[in-house]
């Protein structure tokens, strides 16, 4: 596997982690609505929701460890979860302060500041990374019949355990310099303000085709270089109470997706819908319908996105673009409003009475604005160019009639065979709104089929590699694919 495609599944496997913040909005979300003065202290409801809700974000890094050791190993099975707890126990241990000072032979006053930020989650997907390489390798062993009860998977946790060591007796000698490199770039981005937040806005959108936004999500949303701007926002009272937070500035690189999500978006959607050609308007309205109230909703944008991402990539630089340009006025207006999940409805809704939501409500006009722009320069760029959006395909291009199926096993069982069946497919994983997939032979693979299956997109990695656009039903097609 290549870098890239590597990269993109680490990115895959992130989203096993991420998938428990939702939680934990809801309930600091739904605490703050109860109690939004004193925030717990007045309310004992109150209190136990947004304790619960930071309980889960002030274990991030472990859930990182543990889910991409999990997301990553070849079957996801349960020994690779419980190996990832069991090095990242060893190496948090070994990386303690007063463990250093033990180890180096100094005093505890003397250990770099560095070792008391180890527990973070740059350090967590190393772990998860390197168990779950050592899952996939030994986790089918088998030792001599002496030691055969440790054969397989019960072989990996001691593994795991044995390069915790090795992982921390590395740290030991380059994380100083790691953290302040990470902590240094942090800083100098932060120090962008209002600029750098544009400039993560525009580059997250840009590389949603290849997947690689999830990697650089990371480094914004969460403590890999001391930004950690995500935690911190929904931690809301502690974060101020603590001085992680700054209201008015905590959340910026969050805030500019709302009027996007939730407002730019559809209107491209209407603006695609008002161009196409009559005969397929109501083809083209069923999806846009769908896609847009799943963006406005829940902030899943990648169905709208991948309506137009292949077929006008022009379009898709000026929504990276546009996206850019809503960041930073978000963050330089003050305009601040975070979430744990994606930046729609829901999430702007919880989170309106965090103490960290600044001005929230202007997001909504500022939606607005955005929504109109969107309309606008989408539908003047497609007539005037001729951009073949949905609808508009020439008639040698249009897919074949839709194939109706009944229900999603039917459905799993038809990509199936248009992937060339189930001996062609070597692995089945899914994210959010994608199937991603590895194939024996590219050739066998039918991209006809699976656009009238409904699928929005199809994207094509390397030689062995594609992912297909199916919306939110994504896991359970992949659970019935494997299935099939």
């Amino acid at each position: 596997m290549n870098v890239f495609g590597y990269l993109q599944k680490i990115g895959q496997a992130l989203m096993i982690p991420i998938a428990a913040l939702p939680a934990a909005a809801i309930l600091m979300g739904i605490g703050y609505w109860i109690d939004p003065v004193s925030w717990g202290h007045d309310s004992q409801i109150a209190a136990f929701l947004i304790k619960s809700g930071g309980a889960i974000l002030k274990n991030i890094p472990i859930l990182f460890a543990v889910g991409i050791a999990f997301g990553m190993s070849k079957d996801r099975d349960g020994a690779a979860a419980l190996s990832g707890l069991v090095c990242w126990l060893v190496v948090m241990a070994l990386l303690e302060p007063t463990t250093m000072a033990m180890i180096k032979g100094m005093d505890v006053a003397d250990i770099p500041e560095a070792f008391n930020k180890v527990d973070n989650q740059f350090v967590a997907i190393i772990v998860g990374v390197v168990v779950a390489a050592i899952y996939n390798r030994f986790s089918e062993t088998q030792l001599p019949k002496a030691l055969s009860f440790f054969s397989g998977k019960r072989l990996v946790p001691i593994l795991s355990a044995v390069a915790g060591i090795f992982i921390s007796g590395v740290l030991i000698e380059i994380w100083n310099g790691m953290f302040t490199a990470m902590t240094n770039f942090g800083v100098w981005m932060y120090a962008q303000d209002s600029i750098g937040a544009g400039l993560f806005g525009f580059f997250n959108r840009l590389l949603i085709p290849t997947g690689l936004h999830h990697a650089i999500n990371p480094v914004f949303w969460y403590d890999v270089a001391g930004i950690n701007d995500m935690p911190t926002f929904l931690g809301g009272a502690q974060s101020i109470a603590d001085g992680t937070a700054q209201p008015g500035v905590t959340g910026r690189y969050m805030a500019g997706f709302f009027p996007i999500l939730m407002f730019g978006l559809p209107a491209a959607g209407l603006a695609m819908y008002v161009t196409a050609h009559k005969k397929n308007k109501t083809r083209v309205a069923s999806l846009v319908i769908a896609a847009s109230f799943a963006s406005f909703f829940t902030g899943v944008s990648e169905p709208l996105e991948f309506a137009f991402m292949f077929t006008a990539p022009m379009l898709f630089v000026l929504h990276a673009l546009l996206m850019g340009l809503s960041m930073y006025i978000a963050s330089s207006m003050e305009w601040i409003s975070g979430f744990g999940f994606s930046a729609g409805l829901v999430d702007l809704v919880l989170q309106a009475r965090n103490p960290l939501a600044t001005n929230w409500y202007m997001l909504v006009p500022q939606g607005l604005m955005f929504g109109f722009i969107y309309f606008i320069t989408f539908r003047f760029a497609i007539l005037k160019f001729n951009l073949k959006t949905l609808g508009r395909e020439d008639e040698s291009e249009l897919q074949a009639e839709a194939m109706a199926v009944s229900n999603l096993d039917e459905l799993a069982n038809s990509y199936v065979e248009a992937l060339g069946g189930k001996d062609n497919l070597t692995e089945i994983n899914a994210c959010i709104t994608r199937l991603r997939l590895s194939v024996k032979d590219k050739s066998l693979v039918c991209d006809n089929k699976i656009k009238a299956l409904g699928s929005l997109g199809i994207v094509h990695v390397g030689e062995k590699n594609l992912q297909i656009i199916v919306g939110t039903q994504a896991e359970s097609i992949s659970l019935l694919m494997k299935k099939a």
